[in-house]
């Protein structure tokens, strides 16, 4: 896929299309076959390295990188070009785009948040974190905003609607939810729970409307990094530094399988109708070259 290690992959909302993002600057589609990834196109023009990206909710043909170089792109699969460039204040590490599509949202190394209308390509509000930021996310109804932070907490803030403008953001809410750094988080696609990832190698799988914790996976030994669930709610995969990616059972907790992986995971992510889970890890060209990063994206559960 890559000429160098791949940071983030993400499929788009039918499920036709998984995109890649990569240190070597690029980002990669690929187009799903029966039982294979076909590659599409190869987009260019970042000048530095494509840390994540995510689809639009509803459009099947659009999705945005966050790069290193304090821009994001928006790309277009069917003539794909960039369709807008936005300039940020620092570099950028992680993004989503809101469930209603209209705003994306996306954090820096210096713990900004900058929310950007989807439609115009402006800037919309910034806000200043006081801790280190790690991965954002709105909730399936769009209401509220949530991060996760260095001190282990889960930070939730409502959109409050201003007259004239973009509604603030008010925190209301923060949860202590692990003894150190809280890195990922996702929810689940029924709305039912949202799970976080943490530097003491456990996930915590929480309540949405009820913010208490419910339940912990605990098979991992390393930092969590990634985190996705299956499309029905039913699964969670989860990855760190160990050489498996867990796949639990999201009511019992329960192990259902272990992807083995030869090296540390970045990025999983499920496809948003089937059972069928794209990762990438931190690979090598062993055979040839121990110091060459592969940057291969990977599938598992094909029939």
């Amino acid at each position: 896929a890559h000429g160098a290690k791949v940071h983030s992959v993400a499929w788009s909302c039918c499920g036709r299309r998984l995109a890649s993002g990569s240190f070597d600057k690029t980002a990669s589609v690929f187009l799903l076959e029966k039982d294979r990834l076909v590659k599409e196109n190869n987009y260019r023009g970042h000048g530095d390295s494509v840390d994540q990206l995510c689809w639009h909710p509803s459009n099947p043909d659009l999705f945005v990188t966050a790069s290193g170089d304090k821009t994001i792109r928006i790309w277009d699969v069917r003539t794909t070009k960039c369709i807008a460039t936005v300039n940020t204040k620092g570099e950028n590490i992680n993004i989503c785009w809101s469930p209603d599509g209209q705003t994306i949202a996306v954090g820096n190394k210096d713990d900004v948040v900058t929310f950007i209308d989807a439609k115009t390509h402006r800037s919309k509000a910034e806000e200043q974190f006081k801790f280190e930021v790690n991965e954002i996310s709105w909730n399936n109804d769009n209401n509220m905003f949530f991060l996760t932070n260095g001190n282990g907490c889960i930070n939730i803030l409502r959109q409050v609607p201003l007259a004239a403008g973009y509604p603030e953001l008010k925190p209301i809410q923060s949860i202590n939810a692990h003894p150190s750094n809280c890195i990922c988080i996702k929810f689940d696609p029924m709305g039912k729970y949202f799970a976080t990832g943490s530097a003491d190698a456990l996930v915590s799988l929480w309540d949405v409307d009820e913010l208490v914790c419910v339940r912990c996976f605990s098979r991992l030994d390393w930092p969590v990094r990634t985190l996705s669930f299956s499309h029905d709610g039913k699964m969670l995969a989860s990855a760190s530094e160990d050489h498996f990616i867990d796949i639990a059972e999201v009511e019992t907790g329960e192990k259902l399988w272990e992807v083995q992986c030869e090296s540390p995971t970045f990025t999983v992510a499920w496809h948003p109708k089937r059972p069928l889970l794209a990762f990438a890890c931190d690979d090598k060209d062993g055979k040839y070259d121990s110091s060459r990063e592969a940057g291969t994206v990977k599938l598992f559960g094909l029939p």
